[in-house]
């Protein structure tokens, strides 16, 4: 039986981790320029791996890669090699703040994927919840403050395309490990990702050394952003539910557009706005 906390208990450890999260586009919007999208995603997966080792072995407590390993490479290539790699050449010509907005339609390919891939039922509600995100992203992307290109246009298709590995890693994540130690599957997938991802990154090491703030943003994005945000989201599950834990997609937006304005001045408009609260719209029919 899963534990239940107070509002109060659960709402800042909901709000914390939206705000990480939140950050890491705007890490990556630093970092990725500078590294390229293959070589920063693979020193984040293997960082972050390294530090859930640590974790997992002070609790003596390791996955059974022997069994799982093919799986375990299947969701680091669906939860993290392939979206993070999308997402920081998304980012590099969108911003921080259309990114997150983009990446909020998770949801709506979770749905969908779980439709056709389990046969689960779709109705009424989820199919209207598609079609409005749909409508939200033509919103965002026709009144955005960037300027239209081809590249912007090839972002944002590879935005929804790393949202769409998102939901087919979450559904294939769901018919594997149905009920296995969170951890385990988190250290699990960030070890397949890393495989996948290192050799790579041998052939796109990056020719200048990295300045500071790109070194600082990359540990940020691997320890802060990706390691320690995945203990506070499954210990936020187990304190609440995953129903509860799934609505930091409704607060991650946000905070990157917080940080983006604050820290890179990214610009705003209202059909940002617009769109975001369609496709924020969209997503509460699609999960409930």
């Amino acid at each position: 039986m899963v534990a239940t906390q107070k509002p109060f208990q659960t709402w800042p450890m909901l709000i914390f981790l939206a705000a990480i999260w939140g950050g890491s586009f705007l890490f990556i919007r630093i970092a990725a320029p500078a590294l390229g999208s293959i070589f920063l995603m693979a020193v984040r997966v293997a960082l972050a791996a390294a530090a859930l080792l640590g974790y997992a072995l002070s609790q003596a407590s390791l996955p059974n890669f022997r069994r799982y390993w093919k799986h375990y490479l299947v969701i680091g290539a669906l939860n993290n090699a392939i979206p993070f790699v999308l997402i920081a050449n998304a980012v590099i010509d969108l911003n921080a703040s259309l990114s997150a907005i983009l990446n909020a339609t998770t949801p709506l390919f979770t749905a969908l994927a779980a439709a056709v891939w389990l046969r689960e039922p779709f109705g009424w509600r989820r199919g209207l919840g598609v079609l409005m995100g749909i409508l939200g992203v033509v919103i965002l992307v026709g009144f955005s403050p960037i300027p239209y290109s081809t590249k912007v246009l090839l972002a944002v298709v590879q935005s929804l395309l790393a949202a769409l590995s998102y939901g087919l890693g979450a559904v294939y994540t769901r018919t594997r490990f149905q009920g296995a130690n969170p951890i385990h599957t988190s250290l699990g997938q960030l070890t397949g990702s890393t495989f996948l991802l290192m050799p790579l990154a041998a052939l796109s090491v990056p020719v200048a050394s990295p300045t500071l703030i790109v070194v600082l943003a990359t540990l940020t994005l691997a320890l802060l952003g990706t390691s320690f945000a995945y203990l506070i989201y499954f210990r936020l599950i187990t304190a609440a539910g995953p129903t509860t834990a799934a609505s930091v997609t409704f607060l991650v937006p946000f905070f990157s557009i917080l940080w983006g304005v604050i820290f890179l001045q990214e610009p705003l408009s209202l059909g940002m706005f617009i769109g975001l609260g369609v496709i924020l719209s969209s997503v509460k029919l699609v999960i409930g």
